[in-house]
């Protein structure tokens, strides 16, 4: 910056000397004798400026490159300065850091440090919490014990009297013994030991009675739950009707016939309804009989397969199935037999176990449900220790006399115990057949099992099917039970008649008369209902508040 000054100091001379030579010329025009001189004075003066500006350039360099030595020697110097600063900083830096390390480092194992003695004294609140506990349960422990001593010292204060009392008594009666003679006295003591045994064996018995009667209760229930739960039977309901699909619907006019022929001879042969109505590719076969309705469904199939349908081929087809299903029918008796171990049964009677499979009680299916009865009394036996395989052959054949009571007329329990008669079966299973109907009481354990066992295949949930009516009868009668009480806005019979939920006013009701409203209305549909299984009863009470935005 100084150098820059020194140069334009030296122009600034040399232009003000140039145009004060200038100026002059114009002011005087000399003689060319005093031009000439002039000349050479300005010349000189001109080398003069020159060798002065020289100089002064000279300098201006010289003092330029000595600023600028300077200004580079400062520069290195400052920049020297700067390393050692910016070193002396990095080295600061880094013992910060290492110092914020170590801070950080101390404060993790200060913040861990809190966080064990925190979980100390949390395990100390936990202890000390453990520890009032069990003190209040001392406490608790030692207030009844305090009481039970008090109620110990009554007792035996009483007891004293009592023995105060027997101790007068004893001497007066000693004293009455003193008179007597020594045969006397032996009698005396005698009957007073046999009166003091009888007592005791008499309390004996009592325990020993109510012990068994509990450990046999929870015994049976333990049997029966085990049983059960290890049956899985298959359940199987028959309608009255049976629907058979045709390949298209100009089968319905063959199967009518000409003025009706064919139907008519169908249904003469089945002893079914043929049920021919709009239903595009449908004929129902209606009847009460699943035999009859099986026969026919299976006839009637072979005919639309087979494509000739006359009154000629009708017969000779329904004939065949016949023969096949009573084949079919004596099959399903012996898979049934085998099934069950029970190898020894007269092969007569196949055929009439296997037909009960087109029998229903009360839309049970029998088979299935002797079955059933068989392996549930089976079960039971095993675990007392009973004749298995009697209990089972009971259980099978105690309803056998349905297979032909709608045929013959009569008790299905006669017809059976003639027709177990007719095969040799021995006496358990007749007795069962009589004694499962209370017809006659149970002489063999076996038969109170099949008994109990056909009560709880009756029983079980699914088993029996109602009619419509009585079912709509069922579920109307929950609802007005439950409508019948105070508070209640409205019942509804769901599940099936299983469950019935009721919806109470929250106005009239509180949560604690809902919870007593439950117990109510169940102890009043087990007072005045009868039902299969259980009813659950849920009381709903809820308050709704209902605003609109506008």
């Amino acid at each position: 910056m100084e150098m820059t000054a020194i140069v334009g100091i030296v122009i600034g001379i040399v232009v003000g000397v140039g145009f004060a030579f200038l100026v002059l010329r114009k002011k005087e025009a000399p003689s060319p004798q005093s031009q000439t001189e002039l000349q050479e004075n300005y010349k000189e003066k001109i080398k003069e400026a020159k060798e002065k500006a020289e100089a002064l350039v000279r300098e201006a360099q010289e003092k330029a490159e000595r600023v600028l030595k300077e200004a580079q020697e400062k520069a290195k110097e400052l920049l020297s300065r700067a390393e050692e600063e910016a070193k002396r900083l990095t080295e600061d830096a880094k013992e910060r850091r290492e110092e914020a390390k170590r801070l950080e480092e101390n404060l993790i194992n200060r913040e861990r440090q809190l966080e064990r003695k925190w979980e100390a004294v949390e395990k100390r609140e936990e202890e000390l919490y453990k520890r009032e506990r069990e003190i209040r349960d001392l406490e608790r422990e030692v207030e009844a014990k305090r009481r039970e001593l008090s109620q110990r010292e009554e007792e035996l204060q009483r007891q004293q009297e009592e023995v105060q009392k027997l101790k007068e008594k004893e001497l007066l009666e000693l004293q009455r013994i003193a008179s007597l003679t020594v045969e006397e006295a032996r009698q005396e003591l005698m009957r007073k030991v046999e009166e003091e045994s009888k007592l005791e064996a008499m309390k004996l018995m009592k325990r020993i009675e109510e012990e068994a009667k509990e450990k046999a209760e929870l015994e049976a229930k333990r049997i029966v739950t085990t049983a059960v739960q290890r049956l899985a039977p298959q359940i199987a309901i028959n309608y009255t009707t049976t629907a058979v699909e045709l390949p298209s619907n100009e089968f319905k006019g063959r199967i009518i016939g000409r003025e009706g022929r064919n139907i008519r001879t169908f249904e003469l042969l089945t002893g079914v309804d043929l049920i021919i109505d709009d239903t595009p590719d449908i004929v129902t076969i209606s009847s009460f009989d699943p035999l009859r309705r099986e026969i026919a469904k299976e006839a009637l199939e072979r005919l639309i397969e087979d494509g000739r349908i006359h009154p000629a081929r009708i017969e000779e087809v329904v004939d065949e199935v016949k023969k096949e299903i009573d084949e079919k029918i004596r099959k399903m008796g012996e898979e049934a037999v085998f099934e069950l171990g029970l190898h020894d049964i007269n092969p007569g009677l196949y055929y009439y176990i296997g037909k009960l499979y087109f029998r229903t009680s009360y839309s049970q299916n029998v088979l299935l449900h002797s079955k059933e009865v068989a392996y549930l009394a089976g079960l039971m036996a095993e675990e007392l220790g009973l004749d298995a395989k009697l209990a089972r052959r009971a259980g099978l054949l105690h309803d056998i006399g349905k297979a032909v009571s709608h045929e013959l007329g009569g008790s299905h329990t006669d017809i059976g115990v003639e027709l177990c008669k007719k095969y040799g079966e021995p006496d358990a299973v007749i007795n069962a057949i009589k004694a499962h109907h209370e017809e006659e009481p149970v002489r063999y354990p076996e038969v109170a099992l099949v008994c109990a066992a056909d009560a709880l295949s009756a029983a079980r949930p699914g088993a029996r099917r109602e009619t419509l009516e009585a079912y709509l009868r069922r579920l109307e009668k929950l609802e007005e039970i439950v409508k019948s009480f105070e508070g209640v806005a409205n019942a509804y019979a769901v599940q099936a008649g299983r469950e019935v939920r009721v919806i109470v006013n929250p106005e009239e009701v509180s949560d604690e008369a809902a919870f007593m409203l439950s117990r109510e209305i169940a102890k009043k549909i087990e007072e005045e209902m009868d039902y299969p299984g259980q009813i659950k009863v849920v009381v709903i009470r809820e308050t709704r508040h209902v605003e609109y935005a506008k």
